[in-house]
């Protein structure tokens, strides 16, 4: 039995690529379902997009991770995202096109006709059509689903139950082995906003981080994220949250009534070069690293994993320097 720590994105992914190998598999998470940075995610699946900022390596991994996702989990939503900036910020906007591939330019005609209810407000975006998003609490609960079906075993507030621990993806709980890992503070707020209708995500750039808007259907609207490079827990700041909410209304004054159904924070793990990968360290194989990019480079990475574990069943790894 393989036993792998944490039911976030990163485990859930490894444990799937596992009992597709034909192993069997057992996933702990010493807290509830729900907890941890995979709750607050985005969602999106945004390879073209993250590359303005990311690693290259990130576009790479991420390359077959909408495929990846709609074949085992429902509502993938293949409709590209739109990267729009206010006038004032326009060369922003071309910034963002001269570092990205990917996309299209589109005038206000197209853009209106791709989303109805931003007709007139921004004169040109940016159109990554091959793009796609999730819903993450739904794709989640549908993979942990899927491995129960398959006789996995997935306990939340547990200890581990019989053999030793192989896999590790705690995200930032395994600073305790990867002392390395740095915490990236991420806000984020969920709207119901039914008067407003859009069917894909909107990033807005923004002088000091990018805000994006997913829409998660029946009117349900995820708004992220703040990136601050701090270990501290507890709820929304003020800051934030007024940061998000006048991007949003900046997107759509329809937001203005919206009400608000939740607001979270959550710790991001990143090594120094945001780069995620696969380690060995502690007796363990740890998928770690994820930063904002946990959707999009979680199946790749757990395809490494699995290769790693398979090579190396009958050897004792070594610990990483």
């Amino acid at each position: 039995m393989i036993t792998v720590l944490g039911a976030g994105v990163a485990g859930l992914c490894a444990a799937t690529v596992l009992v597709e190998r034909g192993m069997p598999v057992q996933v702990l998470d010493s807290g509830r379902a729900g907890d941890g940075a995979s709750w607050l995610a985005g969602g999106m699946l945004a390879r073209f997009v993250e590359a303005e900022s990311a690693p290259p390596e990130v576009a790479r991994l991420g390359a077959g991770a909408v495929d990846w996702w709609a074949a085992r989990v429902p509502g993938v939503v293949r409709r590209g995202t739109l990267v729009v900036a206010p006038a004032r910020d326009m060369a922003e906007l071309e910034r963002f096109a001269a570092r990205t591939i990917g996309h299209a330019r589109i005038g206000a005609d197209r853009i209106a006709a791709l989303e109805p209810d931003l007709a007139g407000r921004f004169a040109c975006a940016l159109h990554y059509a091959e793009e796609a998003h999730l819903d993450p609490r739904v794709a989640l609960q549908a993979l942990a689903d899927r491995l129960q079906e398959r006789g996995a075993v997935i306990r939340y507030g547990a200890p581990p139950v019989g053999g030793r621990v192989e896999v590790d993806c705690r995200g930032i709980a395994a600073r305790d082995i990867l002392p390395g890992l740095r915490a990236v503070r991420g806000e984020m707020l969920l709207l119901r906003c039914p008067e407003v209708t859009l069917t894909r995500p909107v990033r807005l750039l923004h002088p000091r981080f990018p805000v994006y808007l997913v829409p998660r259907g029946d009117g349900l609207y995820m708004v992220g994220a703040t990136m601050i490079e701090t270990d501290a827990t507890g709820p929304i700041t003020l800051r934030s949250a007024t940061e998000l909410m006048s991007a949003v209304f900046a997107i759509h004054p329809g937001f203005a009534e919206a009400a608000v159904v939740e607001m979270g924070s959550g710790l991001r793990p990143a090594w120094p070069d945001n780069q995620p990968r696969v380690t060995r360290a502690g007796g363990r194989l740890h998928l770690n690293g994820l930063y904002r990019h946990g959707f999009l480079t979680a199946p790749a990475l757990a395809g490494q994993l699995a290769d790693l574990l398979v090579r190396s069943s009958h050897q004792e790894p070594a610990d990483a320097h």
